[in-house]
């Protein structure tokens, strides 16, 4: 399904306005009649999670830092970051970072096809700032390092095999990462305020241990075509990965990364941003931009994006409101859930079910504001299909 960027015009009229906050004439975003309304309906109150959420919804907490995850005797590691959800079997798992300097990595846990924990562990240690990641077409998780010579470690979410640093994928402050199944690359964010846009042409699809890094290149503007370009020294070292290829463009902040259907959206928190490329015509373009919003922006602080299967964008947000936001094919931007009591936070790691009926997130620092007081939950509900 194509995304229409709110910068080429919304879907005008009643029901969209009813809600949520859509592209009015003159380019600005304007609130809708039922403030925090969205394609699921106004948040209600609070629950005794402290989650707000669309009538029909109901949350649950899957784990704590520091402590053992029910059901298990595993310890649930602090700072939980990005992660993402694998089949396995009538059940799954939910991957998740650790963002901690030198002692991170990243742990899973997995459900039963009811939806019960059965065990816990872990699946990368002792690395570095273990921030978002992205998952491959051949079930293994991609983490990646948030420091200035950060690595990518594919992992196993089931923990068998060792964890693998893929060095040619480039050594650069990472954020998150995509596969495209169709051009077989990888895209990856970088989180610097004069970031690049990156993808990694393995040698040979479903082996990311060999291959090419490149940059996209581009002009300032916020719309126009773009082209991939050679990175020549992938180790970063003497001259950091974004500053080696002339007309590279520079994003600020990069954090989410999400591909489908021949796009790839992507956030930039340093200037509250959602970027889209159309991979089928090489264009990139804005499709959300919080400083356009008049009346009080739906979604801030833009950080890790997941997808659903009915083409919903959901987008957690470090700080603003503490919220995920939906943003609809329709283009539709609207709170989902919104957690209280944690402005000290962020929000982590959304990510569904294989069958979609379950959304898995974590708030990072929960209501101490400590990388000690991580949460993880599960929210369960009538997802749309």
């Amino acid at each position: 399904m194509e995304r229409r960027s709110f910068l080429r015009g919304a879907v005008m009229g009643t029901s969209a306005a009813a809600f949520g906050y859509t592209l009015m004439p003159g380019a600005a975003y304007a609130a809708p009649a039922q403030p925090g309304a969205g394609p699921y309906g106004a948040l209600g109150a609070a629950d005794a999670n402290g989650i707000q959420l669309p009538a029909g919804f109901t949350s649950r907490v899957i784990a704590r830092s520091g402590q053992t995850v029910p059901g298990t005797s595993y310890v649930w590691h602090s700072a939980p970051d990005g992660g993402a959800c694998f089949a396995d079997g009538s059940g799954w798992i939910y991957v998740s970072n650790s963002e901690i300097s030198s002692t991170g990595g990243a742990s899973a846990i997995k459900f039963n096809s009811s939806g019960g924990v059965t065990s816990a562990y872990r699946i990368l240690s002792n690395t570095n700032r273990n921030c978002a990641g992205g998952k491959t077409p051949w079930n293994t998780w991609l983490s990646c390092e948030e420091v200035d010579t950060g690595y990518v470690y594919e992992t196993d979410p089931w923990g068998v095999n060792a964890a693998t640093r893929r060095a040619a994928m480039g050594r650069f402050n990472h954020e998150a990462a995509a596969a495209d199944p169709v051009r077989k690359v990888v895209y990856l964010t970088e989180d610097k305020s004069d970031g690049r846009f990156y993808r990694f042409v393995p040698g040979t699809w479903g082996n990311l241990s060999t291959g090419t890094l490149q940059v996209l290149v581009a002009g300032t503007a916020t719309s126009g075509s773009f082209t991939w370009a050679n990175v020549p020294d992938p180790d970063g070292s003497p001259t950091a990965t974004r500053y080696q290829v002339s007309g590279a463009k520079v994003f600020n902040g990069g954090e989410g990364c999400h591909y489908a259907n021949d796009t790839v959206w992507f956030t930039t928190k340093g200037d509250g941003r959602v970027w889209q490329l159309n991979l089928a015509t090489s264009t990139y373009e804005l499709a959300y931009d919080d400083s356009l919003v008049s009346g009080g922006a739906p979604l801030t602080g833009v950080d890790n994006v997941t997808g659903s299967s009915s083409g919903d964008l959901f987008i957690a947000e470090d700080g603003g409101n503490m919220e995920i936001c939906i943003i609809t094919p329709d283009d539709i931007v609207a709170p989902f859930l919104r957690i209280n009591g944690q402005s000290s936070s962020e929000i982590c790691g959304p990510a569904f079910s294989p069958d979609g009926r379950r959304l898995y997130f974590s708030s990072q620092r929960g209501t101490s504001g400590s990388s000690s007081g991580g949460i993880t939950y599960e929210v369960t509900g009538p997802f749309r299909a």
